[in-house]
């Protein structure tokens, strides 16, 4: 009798969460639009109440941080090249749900071999060789050290995630232990900027701006691999893997070939952005030479739905934030930690606008007595 009453009394909850029919692309990014203006007033409301400041201040100083000046305009295009260019060597991987987590690895090995042919090569061989050993080790070491965690996937089943986030390790010890044989000057436990006198192995200025040319092989970039992701043979391939492996070989896929060819291309990415790091932009090696872009690619790829088009906003939104939170640490005054704050309200707003666009609450319906 107990149980009878408590079945009768026990109620439904009032809402429950449905899984929406594909959202239009201009619906998302109006949700995605409204979770940005949210964010920014809920920021200005923590902005007021920790420290006093007027939230119209923070945000042009967060502008002027970016955009102030030409040469800051210069630099947020080519941070935001660097990471767009990373972010859309991970995305092939991640398109056939393969999490490639050593995008970090990756560019540091091909910049570490970008940086040895710049040493050994730079007062020996003429410019033209010297820029496509570059290019070619570069890329091959970034390749290889893309190959090799899908190998061992493809054949026996290993974890992808795990294997690619040790190999960030290794290339870090390698490249440690280079930085020790090559240092400037002994002892100093660093390499300094390579062939500074002659620039042998620099990536030249284009119209009078150090960074045009890595700023152009990206734009290249993101166009060649938007047609080899949407128009290609192996872009097919690799979303019906994503989709499923069983359907893949069902129709005649070899996913270990697909798995081995795309992680290859991810790999190659990856070094072509730690060439462009050595060569165009810091001319030096260190362990610390991504700065964490491999892992910040993931959520500009998620965010733009893997689409390489998508990806210049997302990736200039980071970028901005970026930029806009340390020029606020300066001006104010304030702790890092401030700025942190509110880049964090602001992603989270953004993230959390995924699930609106995804999902809906619906009300439930009081069932007629």
């Amino acid at each position: 009798m107990a149980a009878n009453n408590q079945e009768k009394t026990r109620r439904e909850p009032l809402f429950h969460i449905v899984r929406r029919p594909a959202v239009a692309w201009w619906k998302s990014w109006i949700i995605r639009g409204v979770a940005i203006v949210a964010a920014l007033i809920f920021s200005a409301l923590v902005t007021v109440l920790l420290t006093g400041n007027n939230p119209i201040s923070i945000y042009a100083t967060m502008f002027n941080g970016a955009f102030g000046t030409p040469r800051r305009i210069w630099l947020f295009l080519q941070n935001s090249a660097i990471l767009l260019c990373v972010s859309l060597a991970v995305t092939p991987a991640f398109c056939m749900r393969f999490w490639n987590i050593g995008a970090e690895g990756q560019v540091l090995i091909g910049g570490l071999a970008a940086a040895a042919v710049m040493i050994l090569g730079g007062s020996v061989l003429p410019t033209p060789l010297l820029f496509l050993i570059t290019i070619i080790a570069s890329v091959l070491t970034g390749a290889v050290w893309g190959l090799i965690p899908a190998f061992f996937n493809a054949h026996w089943y290993t974890t992808e995630t795990l294997f690619t986030l040790m190999m960030n390790y290794v290339a870090m010890q390698l490249t440690q232990f280079f930085i020790i044989r090559w240092e400037v000057p002994k002892g100093s436990g660093k390499i300094g900027i390579i062939n500074q006198d002659t620039k042998a192995g620099w990536l030249p200025a284009l119209g009078g701006q150090d960074y045009l040319i890595n700023i152009l092989v990206v734009v290249v970039i993101v166009i060649l691999m938007y047609i080899y992701l949407r128009y290609s043979k192996h872009g097919y391939e690799i979303s019906v893997v994503g989709q499923s492996e069983n359907t893949a070989r069902y129709i005649g896929i070899n996913v270990k070939t697909v798995i081995i060819r795309t992680m290859i291309l991810s790999g190659a990415l990856c070094g072509v952005a730690g060439f462009l790091l050595v060569s165009g932009t810091n001319h030096t090696i260190t362990t610390t030479l991504a700065g964490g872009r491999g892992f910040t690619a993931i959520m500009v790829s998620w965010l733009a739905k893997f689409n390489p088009l998508y990806m210049i906003f997302t990736t200039f939104l980071l970028i901005f934030l970026e930029r806009g939170a340390s020029e606020i640490a300066t001006v104010f005054r304030l702790n890092l930690a401030f700025s942190d704050i509110i880049t964090g309200i602001i992603l989270f707003f953004i993230i959390g606008s995924e699930f609106f666009i995804n999902y809906s609450i619906v009300k439930n319906r009081k069932e007629a007595k």
